[in-house]
């Protein structure tokens, strides 16, 4: 079975923010390139979509795999869709921020 993948809006602010800071910092080309290998391998969950850890101590039903060790992607798994609601990169603590974005969330209490 193949389940849908979706990203949610956090997951795409991050995208932009992450593109617009490869762009400045080496090139628009190079950050086309990242960004998409990060959504090719968020829409790779459509197959295999219980990969990475299960982390429930976060926020219920929350899933976390990473993207070349650099890149964290926060995820949510229901019976036919896969939720991506956040992409971190480099050292951010993404467990502070799912916590403290479960208020504001409409995934904070599990996948939709």
């Amino acid at each position: 079975m193949n389940y849908r993948v979706i990203f949610g809006p956090q997951a795409l602010d991050q995208l932009v923010e992450l593109f617009r800071y490869i762009a400045e910092a080496a090139s628009p080309d190079m950050a086309t390139r990242c960004t998409d290998a990060i959504v090719s391998f968020c829409e790779s969950l459509c197959l295999f979509p219980h990969r990475g850890i299960q982390r429930d101590d976060i926020r219920p039903g929350l899933r976390i795999t990473n993207y070349k060790s650099r890149v964290a992607i926060a995820f949510a798994v229901d019976a036919t869709v896969v939720t991506i609601l956040g992409i971190f990169c480099g050292g951010q603590n993404y467990e502070a921020i799912l916590q403290d974005s479960m208020e504001d969330d409409p995934w904070a209490d599990g996948p939709v």
